[in-house]
């Protein structure tokens, strides 16, 4: 079963189906809420959202979803939730120690058999963490750490016996793996440069980031077609596709903000990211944005704050920083990158970065990103 710390759980953005438990069914949730679901909040050890339903796993082994689809069931040690399959891996049926990986379709609610189940060999336990605390492996890499599953047929890949997987993230169209000794690997489409390899091209196996070759990432984690990672010592790397603004980099849609009027020109710059440049009626002069980062950028938090935990909705990016301060930006909102928020208060429709007092231990992809992850 996948480990947590004691502490309340919390949710916002689109809820239009229910998928944040006590929230109703409001169509944005505009600040962190607390999730009121009966054994849910305090018991929650793991928290997997995609775009229309939530899946909560307790301590003791209840799953629990919320939203487009509905329902509980116990028995299970780990869970991950996408538009196409909700995975879980719950106790072997035999008497054997192993596990049973099972991929279900969501709207059947674990209710009557899985679409497709394989039983899995699990990992033994180890202290892995500065604290000594120890962790273990979660969906959708598999416990032994030789392989992952996918919403997409085959739904069990195994992975090359030289990459000691530590954590593995799922983009719409990519994959990113971080291994024992921190190096990445990126594999998957790439017509976005959410590969970082400084090109467009597809990857079909997993290849190193050589542009953070030598630099020890801590965390990672992957976007509908962007990517972040973060350094042992908090830097924050980022590429791939900005249309939204996910990058935290100038973008076309600020631009449209402005009152651009039509007439574009396209480069690269140095490093290779795509640029275009509109006219800008009023100023008459150029505004250049980047839509496509092929190479990972290194990206400053005001105040030099160093990041420990990462997240990516499909086109928006989250941080916690070690003071305990969630940012975000991307999709939704319009105008400035950066910008402080009170804890509680309610995020400005005209702010494009939020930020809240956070406790970064308790900070999870799942319930910080609500969107449909799926490779």
């Amino acid at each position: 079963m996948a480990e947590g710390r004691p502490g309340a759980w919390f949710g916002f953005g689109f809820c239009g189906f229910g998928q944040a438990p006590g929230s109703g069914r409001a169509r944005r949730v505009r600040s962190p809420e607390p999730l009121r679901a009966p054994d849910v909040d305090a018991d929650a050890c793991r928290v997997s959202a995609s775009w229309s339903y939530t899946a909560f796993l307790s301590r003791a082994g209840q799953v629990q979803l919320s939203g487009s689809t509905g329902g509980a069931a116990s028995g299970f040690r780990d869970v991950w939730a996408s538009e196409a399959l909700l995975v879980v891996l719950r106790d072997g049926r035999g008497p054997g120690p192993g596990a049973e990986l099972q991929a279900w379709a969501p709207s059947t609610a674990l209710r009557g058999e899985p679409l497709w189940a394989q039983t899995v060999e699990l990992e033994a336990e180890r202290e892995d963490g500065a604290d000594g605390e120890t962790r273990r492996q979660t969906l959708p890499l598999l416990p032994c750490a030789r392989a992952y599953v996918s919403p997409r047929p085959p739904c069990y890949r195994p992975l090359a016996p030289e990459l000691r997987a530590r954590r593995l993230e799922l983009g719409a169209e990519h994959a990113l793996l971080l291994d024992q000794a921190g190096q990445v690997y990126s594999w998957g489409g790439g017509r976005h440069g959410q590969l970082g390899h400084g090109t467009l091209e597809a990857e079909l196996e997993p290849r190193l980031l050589e542009a953070l070759q030598g630099l020890p990432m801590a965390e990672v984690a992957a976007g509908g077609w962007h990517s972040v990672c973060l350094s042992e010592t908090g830097d924050i790397y980022i590429w791939g596709w900005n249309e939204s603004g996910q990058l935290a980099l100038p973008t076309g849609s600020l631009a449209e903000d402005a009152k651009t009027v039509a007439g574009q020109a396209t480069g690269l710059n140095e490093d290779g990211s795509e640029v275009k440049r509109a006219a800008v009626a009023e100023a008459g002069a150029a505004a250049p944005f980047i839509a496509v980062q092929p190479f990972p950028a290194l990206l400053d938090l005001p105040l030099d704050s160093a990041a420990v935990k990462a997240s990516c909705g499909s086109r928006h990016t989250a941080v916690v920083t070690r003071t305990g301060e969630l940012y975000t930006w991307g999709w939704e909102t319009p105008t400035e990158l950066w910008k402080r928020v009170p804890k509680a208060s309610v995020t400005d429709n005209e702010t494009r970065t939020a930020v809240w007092d956070l406790d970064s231990e308790r900070f999870q992809s799942s319930c910080i990103a609500t969107h449909a992850r799926w490779f």
